[in-house]
Formats: structure tokens, sequence, C-alpha cells
């Protein structure tokens, strides 16, 4: 192990799912990290730094793996980053209640030639378990420098630091290995001598561990192999020595060498780990009892959504009240000191109109994402997982899929991203065809705004039955798929389930923390911009009318209402010209235009324009119609909300409100969601997505209103 003298080093942090490994990170990074992506794919690469001394660590968070040989996209994505970038340390991440599985993957890294160190992490949940593990001598008998953290605590954090700097000065060297039994050694040392006779080769891809990838029939390791200038010769070497250990030892090579690793690790544990006493009484057990029991497993975890969707409605009403207060009370004061014309309404009408519309729901979304969070931290969303694996199964998707889903809730880019998991191709593009109709936080203020209008005393259930039926409309457009397009059936789902864990402030506060700040970032950047184009479109060209108008419009409300006041016939008045000014404007003859298709939804023009512009994102429906009922109306103090001003407008009811919360649903999701679209499953895939939301949506919002119509709810 040679000495890393550079100043900034670049560490992988690699482990398997479940392990701590995100918790630690944040723990070693703090603030200081960024998201991204990979090259060439939308799997999610968050690094971040930490600056000790005069020193720099830059950590980069791999997925989480079970091994190198890889089968998902996360796996290939953690592989080829170790493989082709090469980082100066590999700081793999253990759950030291599980060290036999988590040590596979850690002797995997160690083949690579590349120094490793393990962070022996949950090590308190361990000893709370009667685990006592002596990691000095475990770090002896791998040849691997072992470190006990603490992720949610940060405990072991400047410990790990400590080691990183003696590795990288050359200490911790071991020339220790898996000795995976004279036989297969004598095979690997052929294999090695091969592929060294080529320096170029050798300095590009690690010997040792192509000679095991070999022999464990990697499709990757074979591919890499024909850069090698004998690789013709290499294969059939190692293809005979397949053939040979398969029929010495009567199973197959891949499963041979696993059992070697394993029994290697099994070694090495029985050395250094002990278990001092057994747990009678098992909390993560006792409440699987109940939670996982094949009666009430669906039950509760319907009644668990339930639950969320009801308690972001009752916790978020005030502060979205006071919001809306605010931005009305901002709107009056900016048009009280800034004279009436187009300035004004820009800032009133355009921005504040428009983004506090936004804003305000605010508080929806920081509630949602910290009780997903929590049950995310607490261990419950792969008992959701298993919960659901029966039905979804029924309808063509795997029982992993209800990930990707349950992220929908939130946005439907980091979701569509998280179908990478599913090994399947066909798993993995009908759950991201079907995850849209998942009802995403952008979504959330459309149908808050519209259910807090019409149905106030029962906001929060029409809320719950919108998101019922997007989960039902993927359960059968999944079902429609499997018989169709993408014939077959879904791959056997096997995953595992971590223990119950005490979800910590901090962790939580994170998660919601990074979901929200990328909510008000939208709304401060796209949203923004997207307001001002929209006022834009709905203030120009514009509209003086005649002083005669003005008068027969007068006459004619005072013909009509007999007894009424001047104050009432110029509100009347004013309002009639503000709305002929929006029918006037660009967006206006936008509507107009466009009219006859949203008609038979029961849309009048307004509604379309904000359908149209949600493409950009789902919050701009709200606040495009925030802008087109705020123009040309006069903003004070007492300014009615959105909320008022559109359950004001005679061309809305209850049934148009349900309607357009319906088609809100099931319309294709924002432009950010058809990138990640394209990028995991290409462009015919897209194309045929936008093509099926559509006709869907405007076809079942077509039955549902003209059904509602002949039966009188109009």
């Amino acid at each position: 192990m040679s000495k890393i003298n550079r100043k900034e080093l670049r560490i992988a942090l690699a482990g398997n799912p479940n392990s701590g490994k995100t918790t630690l990170f944040n723990a070693l990074t703090g603030a200081h990290h960024k998201v991204g992506n990979y090259p060439g794919v939308t799997v999610e690469k968050r690094e971040g730094t930490r600056t000790r001394g005069d020193r720099q660590y830059h950590f980069i968070d791999l997925p989480g793996i079970y091994s190198l040989t890889a089968y998902s996209i996360d796996e290939v994505v953690a592989r080829d980053f170790i493989l082709d970038e090469q980082p100066d340390i590999i700081l793999d991440v253990l759950d030291s209640t599980n060290l036999e599985r988590n040590l596979y993957l850690c002797l995997q890294f160690q083949e690579l030639g590349i120094p490793v160190i393990g962070a022996l992490n949950m090590s308190d949940e361990a000893e709370s378990k009667g685990i006592r593990i002596d990691e000095k001598h475990l770090s002896t008998m791998l040849g691997i420098p072992l470190v006990k953290t603490i992720g949610p605590k940060g405990t072991g954090t400047e410990a790990l630091l400590d080691c990183i700097d003696e590795v990288s000065a050359g200490k911790h060297k071991s020339d220790r290995a898996v000795n995976y039994g004279e036989e297969i050694e004598t095979k690997l040392e052929n294999l090695e001598k091969l592929i060294s006779a080529d320096a170029g080769f050798v300095a590009k891809y690690p010997v040792r561990w192509l000679s095991v990838k070999l022999l464990e029939k990697d499709s990757n390791a074979y591919q890499r192999l024909k850069e090698h200038p004998n690789a013709g010769e290499i294969e059939a070497a190692a293809q005979e020595s397949v053939e040979w250990i398969e029929k010495h030892f009567g199973k197959d090579a891949e499963i041979i060498v696993s059992e070697q690793r394993y029994g290697y690790i099994r070694g090495a544990i029985q050395e250094s780990v002990q278990t001092v006493k057994e747990v009678d009484f098992s909390v993560t057990e006792a409440i699987d009892k109940v939670i996982m029991n094949r009666f009430l497993a669906l039950p509760i975890f319907i009644l668990v959504l339930y639950g969320v969707f009801q308690l972001t409605f009752i916790l978020s009403e005030y502060p979205m009240g006071w919001l809306e207060t605010f931005f009305e009370f901002l709107g009056g004061a900016f048009a009280s000191i800034i004279p009436d014309g187009m300035v004004q309404s820009l800032i009133v009408d355009g921005i504040i109109g428009g983004v506090g519309g936004v804003f305000s729901f605010v508080p929806n979304i920081v509630i949602l994402f910290f009780l997903l969070s929590l049950l995310e931290d607490i261990g419950y969303m792969s008992r959701a997982a298993f919960a659901t694996d029966k039905l979804l199964h029924a309808f063509g998707l795997h029982g992993q899929s209800i990930f990707p889903m349950m992220l929908g809730f939130g946005c439907s880019v980091p979701a569509i991203m998280a179908a990478r998991t599913l090994k399947s191709p066909r798993d993995r593009i009908i759950t991201i065809l079907v995850t849209p109709f998942m009802s995403c936080g952008a979504k959330l203020p459309v149908h808050v705004l519209l259910a807090a209008a019409f149905f106030p005393d029962n906001a929060a259930n029409m809320v719950m039955l919108i998101y019922a039926i997007g989960i039902i409309l993927a359960l059968l457009s999944a079902f429609v798929f499997k018989k169709t397009v993408l014939k077959g059936d879904p791959t056997p789902f096997v995953m595992e389930l971590p223990p119950y864990r005490a979800p910590t402030l901090r962790g939580v506060l994170w998660h919601v923390w990074e979901k929200t700040w990328m909510y008000v970032k939208k709304a401060g950047t796209i949203i923004l911009a997207s307001s001002i184009l929209i006022w834009l479109i709905t203030y120009f060209p514009t509209y003086e009318p005649s002083d005669e108008y003005i008068e027969e419009l007068s006459v004619t409300f005072m013909a009509e209402n007999p007894g009424s006041g001047e104050e009432e016939a110029e509100a009347w008045v004013e309002t009639a010209v503000a709305n002929s000014a929006i029918e006037y404007s660009f967006a206006g003859r936008l509507g107009k235009f466009i009219e006859p298709v949203f008609r038979p939804l029961g849309f009048d023009w307004k509604i379309g324009v904000a359908s149209i512009t949600g493409f950009a994102a789902k919050e701009v429906v709200v606040s495009t119609l925030g802008i087109l009922y705020s123009i040309g109306t006069e903003e004070n103090e007492e300014s009615e909300s959105l909320r008022e001003a559109i359950h004001n407008d005679p061309n809305m009811s209850p049934l148009v409100a349900f309607v357009f919360m319906l088609f809100t649903l099931i319309i294709p999701p924002c432009f950010a969601a058809m990138a990640a679209i394209k990028a995991e499953i290409g462009w015919k895939w897209l194309g045929f997505e936008l093509v099926f939301q559509l006709l869907l949506g405007w076809t079942l919002c077509f039955l549902v209103y003209q059904i509602g119509m002949f039966g009188g709810l109009g």
C-alpha cells in the first residue's frame, strides 16, 4: 500500500443498502455536499467535502450495493466508478449487526487493490444485541483497518478521518486476501500470470479481481478482458478453469467462489466476534407480528397513508393561512406604494401573485416530507413493500416498485430514477410509466387549493381520494401494459427488512430540508421565470376600453340591478373590464383558441391556459391561476385570496374543481420528469407515455364531467 501524499483525498463511500451509509456521509460532510448525476445515467451522485487541518477529504457516496457482480444500474455505476475513476480510498460502511453479509462486499473491494477501510456502523445496536466485536483482531484477520461508528450521532467520524490519514500515509499495510482453497488458487495463479504479461493492461485493471471475476463468469470482466492483447488465450484458459472447477465440485463456479468467500468470512468472525447473550425478545419481531400480518399488513398500510394526509392538512392549515395573509398584505403594500401601471402589475400580479401562491403551500410540503421521512427512517417503508407485494404482483408490478411509487408522492424525478434498482428491464419500464400517476408534491398545491375552495369540510378526504385514484390508475395501467405492450411476469421479489430504529431529529430534518429546499428553489427559479412569462402574456397587448363602452357597462348593470349604488356599479364595471383585458391578452387568445378542447371537460379558457403552463412545473398551475384571477383587480389589504377568487368564479363548481384535480393528476408530468423518463427508458417510451396519459386524462375527465352533469351535480 503506497503513500498518498496529496492534500486532497478522494474517498468512495460504499456499502450495502440499509447499512446507514448516507447517514454516515451526512455526519462526515455536514452541509458541505452537492447532488448531481453520474455521467450517462440519472443515478443520483452525492458528493461532499470535509476539511481538517490542511487536508481536504472529498467523499463520493456510491449507490448501495450487495456485490461487485453488477445487475442493476446502481451496481453498474458503483462498480464502474471504482474501476474507472480509481478513488484513493474505499470507505466501506458495514452493518455491525449483520457482519457476515456486509463483509462479502468488503472483501471484493479488497481484491481491487485500492486501500479499504471498514466502518463498523450501528455499533451501538450490535452492543445492545449482545454482539461484541473485537475490531482490532478482526482487522488483523482480514487485513483491513476497522473503525466503530454510530452514524446518527456522528460517533467515530474523527477516528475514521484519523484512519484515512494513516492509510494515506502508507500505514496498515497487509498482504492478506481471501484464500479460495488450493484448487481454485491454482487456477487463479495461472490466470494472474497470463493477465500480468501486459503491463499497460495491469496498470488499468486489478489482476486479482479480474481473475476471480473470470471464474465467476462475470460478463463485464470478459468484456474488459477484450482490451488485453492476449484476450483469446486468457478467455480460453478461464473457461477451461471454470469447467474444471464445476466438474470437480459438482456446482456452478460462481457458487463455489461465493461459498469460499463466505467460509473465509465465517472463520474471521468466529475468531473476533462473540455473542454474549441471546436476545429473547425482539422489538422488531414483536411489531412485525402485527404490521406484517398477512391479513392486517395492507389495511395498516392504507391507514398509515390516510393518517399521513390527514395530519398534513390538519397541521398545515394555520401556517398556510398565515402565508396567504402575508402575501395578500405584501401585494396590497406594494400596490399602495407603486403607481398604477405595468410595473405595479408585474410586481403585484406577476411575481407576488404567482410565486406567492406557490409559497403558500410550503407548510404542506414540509409536513408531508417530514412524515414520509419519519416512516422511512423508522424502517416502515421496507414493510410497505412487502405489504403491497402480492397486490402489485397481481397487476404486473414488481414488489420493489412500491419504492419509486411512494417516492412519487414527493417528486416524480427521483421516483423515476429510483426504478433503476429493479433488475428486469420490463419491471423498470412499467414502474417508470405508472409512477407519474402518483400525486407529487408539485401537484399537491393544486389539489389543496381546489379542495379547500370547494370542499372545505372534507378537503383532506378529497385530496386522499385523488391520491387513491392515482394509485388505482397506476395499478390498472400496469395491468394493461402487462397484457399488451410489456407482456410477461414480474421477477421474484427478495428484500431484507431492516430492524425498526428510532429516527433522529437531525436525520429527519436533513431529509425534509433537502426536499423542501428543492421545492423552494424551484419556486424561486423556474416558477418565478414562468410567472413573469405568464404575466407578460396576460398583460400584453394592453386593453384600453373606450369611455362609451364603460358607460354602456354601467348603464347595463344599473338596469339589471335597480337599487344598486354607484360603488357597486363601479366594482362590477372594473371586474368586467379586467376580464375583457385578460381575454384580449395573448393568454386570453390562446385560451379561447384551445377552449373547444377543454370545454367538454367543463373547463373555461383560464383552466385550459393553467393546464398548459403546468407542463413547465405543476406548481405553475397555481401561479398561473393566481395571475389570471388577480390581473386588473385592485390589490389592497382586503383583497380576496386565490381560494376565494376561484370559489366565486361562476364558471367553477365542485364538479369542475374535482375534474380539474383529476386532470392535473393524470396528464403527463412536468418537463423535468419527462427528461428523466427519456434518460431512463428512451424517446420511444417517453412518446408512448405522453400519448397514453393525454388520451387517458381527457377521456376519463370527459366521462366524469358528463356523467356528473347528467346526474345533476353541475
